[in-house]
């Protein structure tokens, strides 16, 4: 069986669990909400990483879907809002949560889906229950940090790429290494290996996060599956653009931030203008290496588990498919 199948085996079972408990009631314009973010698919990544460590450390899928669901109901969660706060009318290609309903029926139904991913530790015994709370907080509180290091970068001039890093990391990779760690959690693995598998899946995310940044200037827009220099159109500084203002000539660097100081009503030009700054001052390379860096750590960490070998080649291939995307 490839490892695609096992992928979608994994993403069935979760599926068909996740449809089981979303059994919602009253009152409907609560969870109605609430029970259309969930069903609008998307990768199911996380919770998969999350049945997929646990079977991995020799723990049952069963009993690890509890923490898999609570981990996609956070997400869900964070997007309802991220929504909101980025006034963003569709969401995999359909209606947002707040422009189908309102912005109040959003910010309460988002509230109700952080409790209730809360909630489903509530199966497990008493020390993996604490084990997870902990972690699950720690890690929300993270997100949130890496949201609000995003906003503030909006109006700062003078961002780093430590600090950009950072905010990728908080905001993206830190609940996808959660979500790996919480499989070795309740499949009982030991704090070492517990550890390892958080840093596979915390650089990783780094990895996937950096690409991208990189696909958005320079995708293929058949497969990207996003507007192709949307990032550009934002004046969103990404690590390209960071990388640019680092290593560009004085003329360019000038170019660039009057580049990123507009929104023209057609953006095709200034798309094409910034694009060749960044290939031409080497933040294209500078980029996809630093991609090939974080995917290397996550793999380097993944080494150091106890897991077996094919266990360990079932996460590599994973990790690899993942940052197959059409570069």
């Amino acid at each position: 069986m490839s490892d695609i199948d096992i992928i979608s085996q994994y993403r069935e079972q979760f599926v068909t669990y996740l449809n089981e408990r979303n059994q919602l009631g009253e009152p409907k314009n609560l969870y109605d909400p609430v029970k259309y973010i969930l069903g609008l698919g998307g990768k199911r990544m996380r919770p998969i990483l999350t049945l997929m460590t646990a079977e991995a450390f020799g723990g049952k899928v069963e009993y690890a879907m509890d923490a898999a669901l609570a981990v996609e109901m956070f997400h869900n969660f964070s997007l309802v809002h991220d929504d909101i706060m980025d006034d963003a009318p569709l969401r995999r290609g359909k209606v947002t949560v707040h422009e189908k309903w309102d912005v109040n029926t959003g910010i309460l139904s988002g509230d109700a889906m952080l409790i209730l991913s809360y909630q489903f530790f509530e199966s497990y015994p008493a020390e993996t229950y604490v084990e997870l709370t902990k972690l699950f907080s720690k890690t929300a509180l993270e997100v949130c940090e890496g949201q609000q290091y995003d906003v503030d970068f909006e109006t700062r001039d003078d961002v780093t790429i430590l600090e950009y890093l950072k905010m990728i990391e908080y905001k993206t990779s830190v609940l996808v290494a959660a979500a790996m760690k919480m499989g070795a959690i309740v499949a009982k693995a030991s704090q070492k290996d517990a550890d390892a598998i958080y840093e596979f899946g915390r650089n990783l995310g780094i990895a996937f996060q950096l690409q991208d940044d990189y696909l958005d200037a320079f995708g293929d827009p058949k497969t990207f599956g996003k507007q192709v220099g949307g990032d550009i159109m934002e004046n969103k500084k990404t690590y390209l653009y960071l990388k640019s203002l680092e290593k560009a000539s004085k003329d360019d660097q000038e170019g660039l931030l009057h580049l990123y100081s507009i929104k023209p009503d057609d953006s095709t030009d200034k798309v094409e203008a910034v694009k060749t700054i960044f290939k031409e001052s080497g933040a294209v390379e500078e980029t996809k290496y630093a991609i090939k860096s974080f995917t290397q750590k996550a793999f380097d960490a993944l080494s150091e588990t106890g897991l077996l070998e094919k266990n360990k080649a079932l996460l590599k291939q994973f990790g690899e498919s993942l940052m197959e995307r059409t570069v």
